[in-house]
């Protein structure tokens, strides 16, 4: 199942009258890699919380398959998946206990929780450490658990918040090859970074400053329009 994921002049603001998005739009394709750039303050994380139903837009909407998301349950549903910045690990449980419970609470059974589990802690290279607690890992290596819960979920639509930050330049390409893999099954595929070389390797890129967005490479064979005042 493939999925488009639609940006509709889009505002948002967490004060009001003081908006950190002003008018963006931006369609991110099936199949294919957005980049979304932009110095720290720029409103990278805020777009891709408002693409994964966390934040509610001003005005505008955000629309997956041609149907606005009303909330995060309804993004939920509809297999949008978000790995946030800041990780949103359990410290008090193991790496392999913060997939498992996520995909069960997603419709997993626990058999094919645990299989599931197994292989993305696998494919990020964290077989070893599966049953240490999060609290005993570096800061890369949970930053690869919350990777690994995300590619777990299988999603459609699949929102990445600066995960590279933490990573070195082995395990960064590792991750982004494993980004390319989601893309190349169908999934649509956001990642939002300060790295030029992991947003090279996207299809598109879409850059933000003080709120406002333009794009600044498309996709080579397929319709993204972006717009930002």
């Amino acid at each position: 199942m493939t999925s488009s994921l639609v940006v509709d002049r889009v505002t948002v603001e967490y004060t009001a009258g003081a908006p950190v998005l002003r008018d963006v739009s931006v369609a991110a394709a099936a199949g294919r890699m957005l980049a979304v750039t932009g110095p720290s303050g720029a409103g990278k994380s805020t777009l891709l919380r408002a693409m994964a139903g966390v934040l509610r837009p001003v005005t505008g909407a955000v629309a997956v398959d041609g149907r606005p998301l009303r909330d995060r349950d309804d993004a939920v549903s509809r297999r949008v998946v978000l790995i946030p910045q800041d990780n949103g690990l359990a410290t008090i449980l193991t790496a392999s206990e913060n997939v498992q419970v996520v995909l069960v609470a997603n419709g997993f059974s626990p058999e094919d929780a645990r299989r599931a589990t197994a292989e993305s802690l696998e494919q990020v290279g964290l077989s070893a450490q599966a049953g240490q607690l999060v609290e005993e890992l570096s800061g890369g290596q949970q930053q690869r658990t919350a990777i690994a819960r995300g590619l777990a979920l299988s999603g459609a639509v699949l929102l990445a918040d600066e995960i590279t930050s933490e990573l070195d330049a082995a395990n960064r390409t590792k991750v982004l090859e494993l980004l390319r893999a989601e893309a190349d099954r169908g999934a649509c595929v956001v990642l939002a970074t300060h790295d030029l070389e992991a947003a090279a390797a996207c299809d598109a890129e879409l850059h933000l400053l003080d709120g406002a967005a333009e794009l600044v490479r498309a996709y080579a064979s397929a319709p993204v329009t972006a717009s930002g005042s």
